[in-house]
């Protein structure tokens, strides 16, 4: 169940988790998101039962966008 501030407790409840294919190796620092969703699933790959944060399409559609533009580059 989503929060009203856009958190799911438990991801393991929710389905489609992917890992990014940019993801690999042991760094350790790794976002999954889920598919198929009208508002999309972001959940620390390390922890599979800990929260989900739930953005709106748009939002993380500009999100990566930004990310693919180089707009957070180090």
């Amino acid at each position: 169940m989503v929060s009203s501030k856009g958190i799911v407790a438990n991801s393991s409840t929710v389905t489609g988790w992917y890992k990014s294919s940019h993801s690999g190796g042991d760094q350790g620092e790794c976002l999954e998101v889920a598919r198929g969703h009208a508002n999309i699933p972001v959940r620390d790959s390390k922890r599979p039962t800990g929260p989900a944060l739930i953005f709106p399409s748009a939002s993380w559609s500009a999100f990566v966008t930004a990310i693919r533009r180089g707009e957070f580059s180090a």
